[in-house]
């Protein structure tokens, strides 16, 4: 059974930094991309970041310049790295775990973490 916990959320003012963080435990010995998404409120889930095993990652243009990835493959985490954030970052943050085992791939979530930027 694969867990997907999100932590790091919390309020901060506009211009200010965040780092959320996402560990995932359970069968994790295939390989498996990690992801962010968010939803703001009335919004629809929207795609925020990915680093894939190989390290490769991509950003939304919205975040691009102001928020980094990176994972730590020892500890089975990932961390979203958020600067200069913007009222507009207010959102659930989501983590996505897109594991792949046999040619076969699901997808996992997190409950998610509040992030709420006050201007």
């Amino acid at each position: 059974q694969v867990r997907v916990v999100e932590s790091g959320g919390g309020s901060v003012q506009a211009g200010g930094s965040l780092r959320l963080s996402c560990v995932v435990s359970g069968y994790t010995q295939c390989s498996y991309d990690m992801s962010w998404y968010r939803q703001g409120p009335g919004k629809k889930r929207e795609f925020v970041s990915t680093i894939n095993t190989d390290g490769t990652t991509s950003f939304a243009d919205s975040v691009k310049g102001r928020f980094t990835i990176s994972r730590d493959n020892a500890k089975n985490m990932a961390y979203l790295q958020m600067n200069s954030l913007k009222p507009e970052d207010t959102a659930m943050y989501y983590c996505k775990i897109e594991l792949t085992c046999f040619a076969l791939v699901n997808n996992y979530w997190g409950q998610g973490t509040q992030v709420t930027v006050s201007a």
